[in-house]
């Protein structure tokens, strides 16, 4: 039996970058086919709307028009995205905090396989949540900023807001919200650490905490934090300091 191949483009500025991408695709990623290239977001926009791809490898950073320029403009069609990006901080949360497949330069094959193995799946099960428009969102939104959680049967979408600790818990993480929720992830604590905003504090080693639920402290060797909600959380001597510092 044969399968549908699904329909691929690549969107990247750069020429190399386009060869190697196009080459490592045809010969390591045989689920796609690549019905054209642009190189740049105009075109990209363009490409899009003519061909009504199912897949779109997107460079972050391009001339006439970002990737979140890209997405914005093309928000009525359905797609699924791989991001291709040189690390920029900012791009990287949102990417992160959406739950968006991406891929950092030079390209990894084997990261590559992985997320088209990835995307390849969502598409088949015809799993068409909108990572795209997520990601502009919190690009947009910086105070409104949500996080999506994979789960086993879809995902689960949490305003950042409402989110009052987080518990790391092996190779998954426990997120407790402020109307008594949780949820469990398998994300390391280590990742939650690096795109949360600033309130959010690292107090533990199995624990991240939202400044704005505290409700006290005491004084200890590490010392005790009460949250709002009840909890009652160990602050490490060696995050003692960092945190005493945030309320000065």
């Amino acid at each position: 039996m044969t399968f549908q191949k699904i329909r691929t483009i690549i969107v990247e500025d750069e020429l190399a970058a386009r060869k190697v991408l196009s080459s490592y695709i045809q010969k390591y990623c045989p689920q796609l086919e690549i019905v054209g290239m642009a190189e740049n977001g105009r075109e990209g926009i363009e490409l899009i709307k003519s061909v009504h791809p199912q897949l779109v490898f997107l460079d972050v950073e391009m001339p006439f028009a970002n990737a979140f320029d890209v997405l914005e403009a093309c928000r009525e069609y359905r797609f699924q995205t791989i991001f291709v990006t040189a690390f920029t901080e900012y791009a990287i949360k949102a990417l992160n905090m959406s739950a968006a497949y991406y891929l950092l330069k030079p390209i990894d094959i084997e990261e590559l396989i992985l997320a088209v193995t990835k995307v390849a799946e969502s598409i088949q099960k015809e799993q068409y949540f909108n990572h795209n428009q997520m990601v502009v969102h919190n690009l947009q939104h910086q105070s409104e900023q949500q996080l999506v959680m994979p789960t086993l049967e879809g995902f689960d979408v949490i305003p950042v807001k409402e989110v009052v600790r987080l518990k790391g818990n092996g190779n998954f993480t426990n997120i407790y919200t402020a109307n008594q929720k949780e949820f469990m992830v398998c994300r390391f604590l280590k990742h939650f650490e690096t795109i949360l905003p600033a309130h959010f504090l690292r107090i533990h080693k199995s624990h991240i905490v939202n400044t704005y639920f505290i409700k006290s402290y005491k004084k200890g060797a590490g010392g005790y934090l009460t949250l709002l909600d009840g909890a009652e959380l160990e602050v490490s001597a060696s995050y003692k300091d960092a945190l005493l510092l945030h309320f000065k």
